[in-house]
């Protein structure tokens, strides 16, 4: 991108400190990777821009159901575009399948640069072997406990492995071309980091990895969380 398209960029978009945006509900400011991106529409809608590339001035979100249903109840998008905007009812619904069909998208790519591995079994033996390195564990909402607790057990055994429990088994198999997948994992590649990077935006609409599972170390737990 040329210096010139990026000051116009600049100036398009609303909040901008540097290289991060300032979400339009709670005045923070964030990375946009944990953000969604908004802009007005012709028609005087309001348009989610998951993926930051829609023209036009851009208005700002945390990604989580609590900010964007903010901005719509209290006129903050039409605030922040100075023009009367109308937003969706469903409008966090809307995101949210946004969002799913992105992480869908990115768990796709992955699987064609063999950069994921699907089935317990071997997902197990990557993680007993040690290779190919595993940098994230994806496991289904709907999984069993059983198995499950097997793969979580060998995540924090190795160390620094994000757990992703966000999709369905359907959802992952959709993703991968199957009927379902309920086990799966990321292995070192560039992918891994924006998949992971996906998947919590979409924790702002569904819970990222269930606290029951309990397959977030220890030092990782708030101070609310251990009361």
């Amino acid at each position: 991108m040329s210096r010139g398209a990026r000051t116009t960029k600049r100036e398009e978009d609303e909040g901008v400190e540097g290289p991060l945006r300032r979400c339009i509900a709670t005045g923070d400011v964030r990375s946009p990777d944990v953000m969604v991106r908004f802009v007005a529409a012709p028609n005087g809608t309001v348009v989610p821009d998951v993926a930051h590339k829609l023209p036009g001035r851009g208005m700002w979100l945390t990604a989580s159901r609590e900010a964007i249903t903010r901005a719509a109840s209290k006129g903050l998008f039409a605030k922040t575009a100075k023009m009367p905007l109308q937003s969706s009812a469903t409008l966090s619904d809307d995101v949210e399948r946004l969002l799913i069909k992105r992480l869908q998208d990115h768990l796709g790519l992955a699987k064609r640069a063999g950069a994921l591995i699907a089935g317990f079994q071997k997902v197990e033996e990557a993680f007993q072997m040690r290779r190919p390195k595993i940098e994230a564990l994806i496991e289904a909402q709907d999984s069993g406990a059983a198995d499950r607790a097997k793969l979580i057990h060998w995540a924090q055994r190795v160390g620094d492995i994000t757990v992703i429990g966000c999709l369905t088994a359907e959802e992952i198999g959709l993703a991968l071309g199957r009927e379902s997948v309920v086990h799966a994992a990321l292995t070192s590649h560039p992918l891994a980091a924006r998949i992971v990077a996906e998947a919590k935006r979409l924790g702002g609409f569904r819970v990222l990895c269930p606290l029951e599972w309990g397959a977030a170390p220890p030092q990782a737990q708030s101070a609310d969380d251990l009361g």
